[in-house]
């Protein structure tokens, strides 16, 4: 049974479009207007494929402290995926229309159920239409299926763990937002500008071609290789602004065979609710 972990190419995908086990999950979102996917969604997708919301099932409400999107309890995502058709077997594919983005963030909630049978689509929907896939608005009611759930929370560094990493020398925070959200330039989603002291930038964006895929397997370990090069060898921990596109560079992470790194998932969104919490800018 061909399996995919990481990425998975528009071609695959196509050509496993009928197959009963492959199950696809369309992940667009747009921030500044949490309506827009559901309703891209709605008006054409990949045959057969379910959608998935950032807000809704991707992530937790927000509360008081948490960053803007808390990951979600396992249990209630394993019982949605199982809704939507998604069983122990089956092959799940993630895919959306911003590079992997919110595909990415699905891909490793999944993973950390212990699911190996996940993958994003290399290029999105752009790739699916230039290999020659059709779009339909027609939804499909999947059997729903029973998908297990062995953990009990996802894993994911605390802002206690990283202030407390960074103190001690013993961890390298790596934060993939743009160099101008980083250098504290811009800020359109957050009320407070900067980075985390001690964090270094490695915007997600270099580790994409121009045509939205990921870099080859070799060039991506080349970069992030050479980006930690200057902290050694200590546990890396990567962050973004609300713990969605930190996943993007994760899977970047597997696809190069660059394995461990956790997760800060509330990021920079819950790390400056705290005024206690230092900020630094481009000019600190």
């Amino acid at each position: 049974m061909q399996s995919f972990s990481n990425l998975v190419e528009a071609e695959t995908v196509l050509s496993h479009l009928c197959s009963p086990d492959w199950r696809l999950f369309d992940c667009r979102f747009d921030l500044k207007d949490v309506s827009a996917g559901e309703a891209a969604y709605a008006a054409n997708h990949i045959p057969g494929a379910q959608y998935l919301h950032l807000d809704r099932d991707l992530s937790s409400p927000r509360a008081a402290g948490t960053g803007r999107h808390p990951l979600p309890q396992p249990a209630r995502l394993a019982q949605r995926l199982g809704e939507l058709g998604l069983g122990p077997d089956s092959q799940a594919v993630f895919y959306d229309d911003s590079a992997g983005l919110y595909a990415a963030r699905a891909w490793w909630l999944l993973r950390q159920l212990g699911h190996q049978r996940a993958a994003v689509l290399n290029g999105g929907l752009a790739a699916w239409r230039a290999a020659g896939g059709e779009l339909t608005a027609r939804r499909e009611r999947p059997e729903p299926r029973e998908l297990p759930c062995p953990i009990g929370r996802f894993p994911s560094l605390s802002a206690g763990d990283v202030q407390a990493g960074l103190a001690a020398g013993n961890l390298a925070l790596v934060d993939v937002r743009s160099d101008e959200r980083f250098r504290g330039l811009v800020e359109p989603l957050d009320p407070v500008a900067g980075h985390v002291p001690g964090a270094s930038n490695l915007p997600h964006t270099t580790l994409l071609g121009a045509d939205g895929r990921f870099l080859p397997p070799e060039r991506i370990r080349e970069r992030l290789i050479a980006h930690l090069a200057p902290v050694g060898p200590q546990p890396v921990a990567v962050m973004c602004g609300s713990g969605v596109t930190a996943c993007h560079v994760l899977l970047a992470m597997d696809v190069a065979g660059l394995h461990g790194a956790s997760l800060y998932g509330g990021s920079w969104s819950e790390w400056c609710s705290d005024p206690s919490r230092p900020v630094a800018t481009a000019t600190v």
